[in-house]
């Protein structure tokens, strides 16, 4: 396999470099990162750079002219190399102490530490009341089925007639003998036979 077929990963990114290059956009202020983006501790000191937003060690932290060593865009050893050119070598301008970063760092975890996650409550669902119509078909059919009893629907309807035939038929015997029209409410009946008043005597 020729070295030409090799795919290359993004390079270790070593805390100190001998590289005097420096990158010609304006210094790099801390302050206006977050404290969480950065760390000013000796050993590990670090930045999330702006442009590729991968942690970068800070070389040459405590000399005049810190800055950003030159690393690659993606994770090392596994992503591929592609070189941030933005912000390789760019300088740091150092305006923060570290008492006062872990204290900013401190207070960022005071506030977010006593949030607790909330859990979602759903409504539970609620059954929509029937009709009164609906009500009643369900107790008609109810009470056909108890006197049912496995008949068929033709002899049952039939004996529900039977047993109602002769309300029905008074109720529409009444009904004929009422003239056209429609009693107001509360009126009192109106009479079936024609009334003939007579006249005053004087």
């Amino acid at each position: 396999m020729s070295a030409s077929t090799l795919e290359h990963t993004a390079r270790p990114r070593r805390s100190r470099t001998r590289s005097r290059t420096v990158n010609a956009r304006p210094a790099l202020v801390l302050s206006a990162l977050k404290p969480h983006q950065y760390d000013l501790r000796r050993d590990c000191a670090s930045l999330v750079c702006p442009d590729c937003e991968t942690w970068v060690p800070i070389t040459g932290l405590r000399s005049t002219a810190p800055k950003v060593v030159p690393h690659d865009t993606g994770r090392t050893g596994k992503d591929a190399a592609v070189r941030c050119r933005l912000g390789s070598n760019r300088l740091v301008t150092v305006d923060v102490s570290l008492k006062r970063w872990q204290e900013h760092l401190e207070d960022g975890h005071a506030e977010t530490g006593h949030r607790r996650k909330t859990t979602v409550r759903r409504k539970p669902k609620v059954m929509v009341a029937p009709a009164v119509s609906q009500i009643a078909a369900q107790r008609q059919a109810s009470a056909d089925n108890e006197r049912g009893n496995d008949r068929p629907l033709w002899q049952l309807r039939t004996e529900q007639w039977a047993a109602t035939e002769s309300a029905v038929r008074d109720a529409d015997t009444r009904r004929a003998q009422f003239p056209v029209g429609e009693a107001p409410l509360g009126a009192p009946p109106v009479p079936l036979k024609t009334l003939h008043p007579g006249r005053r005597a004087s």
